[in-house]
């Protein structure tokens, strides 16, 4: 398969994170709006790359008072910096169906590489004919290099929020078509 691009389905993929809470426990969160594209190149993953979008208001914690400070300048700073951005920098398989891409992330005006450990899950064709692809991928990062440094003392010792936040991506993109295909 050469070098085919993929528009990601919202609709049927996930941008989530877990962060720890109170030092005891975690609470996981995801962004609902976002979007990118998929250039995958399975006999050349060198030549393969991604590219997401994510609206930084759109974080969803299932506790809209946690929410609203997550998008205040304490965190996101959404007013301020409304998108977080990913750009692939390499991709490299590391064997099976198990790939590496790495990539500048940037929240908050803060751009810095992060690595994700990416599963390849297939592609297939839905009901209606279009070819669509899937991926999941992990990674973490340590939210106070991007500058959210807001955290509170515990009485009992430790943070509220802990520092480092682990990725979850569960991707499902469906094939672009290019301009011969569309006429």
């Amino acid at each position: 398969m050469a070098t085919q691009r993929w528009n990601i389905d919202p609709s049927h993929s996930a941008v989530g994170f877990t962060v720890r809470h109170l030092v005891i426990s975690k609470v996981r969160g995801a962004f609902e709006r976002f979007s990118g594209a998929v250039e995958f190149d399975e006999q050349n993953p060198s030549a393969s790359k991604v590219a997401v979008r994510i609206e930084a208001a759109s974080i969803d914690t299932r506790e809209a008072k946690r929410d609203e400070h997550l998008r205040s300048a304490d965190f996101f700073d959404a007013a301020t910096h409304p998108e977080l951005a990913f750009t692939s920098t390499s991709v490299e398989k590391l064997g099976g169906n198990e790939y590496r891409v790495v990539g500048d992330l940037t929240i908050r005006g803060v751009t810095l590489p992060v690595t994700l450990e990416t599963e390849f899950l297939g592609v297939g064709k839905d009901p209606w004919g279009n070819q669509r692809i899937g991926f999941a991928a992990k990674g973490s990062i340590d939210r106070k290099a991007f500058g959210l440094t807001w955290n509170q003392a515990l009485e009992t010792g430790g943070l509220l929020v802990g520092e480092k936040i682990e990725i979850a991506l569960d991707v499902q993109a469906v094939r672009a078509q290019s301009a011969e295909q569309a006429a």
